[in-house]
């Protein structure tokens, strides 16, 4: 257990940053796993809104430095390609 203040902040600042942390790359799953969802159901017009919403979200998570702007763009790419593959598929 820490014994100097400065030590007992950080521990509650490593708390509050891992359950922020946590809240966002679950949240970042679910919306990717929506997407996924309609393009494996062939829903194309469902996949495009799930789409839409996760572009937006996974943007917004670089703004406030949860995520790096090439990892959110890897991820857009390869859910975009997914979902303009549904018709070929």
């Amino acid at each position: 257990m820490a014994h100097h203040k400065s030590a007992k902040k950080r521990i509650k600042q490593t708390v509050k940053k891992t359950e922020r942390n946590r809240y966002y790359r679950t949240r970042m799953k679910n919306i990717i796993r929506a997407v996924r969802e309609a393009a494996e159901a062939g829903d194309k017009e469902k996949a495009l809104e799930a789409f839409k919403i996760a572009n937006k979200q996974l943007h917004h998570y670089v703004s406030k430095g949860f995520l790096k702007k090439q990892t959110a763009s890897r991820k857009v790419s390869r859910l975009h390609k997914l979902v303009n593959n549904i018709e070929a598929a």
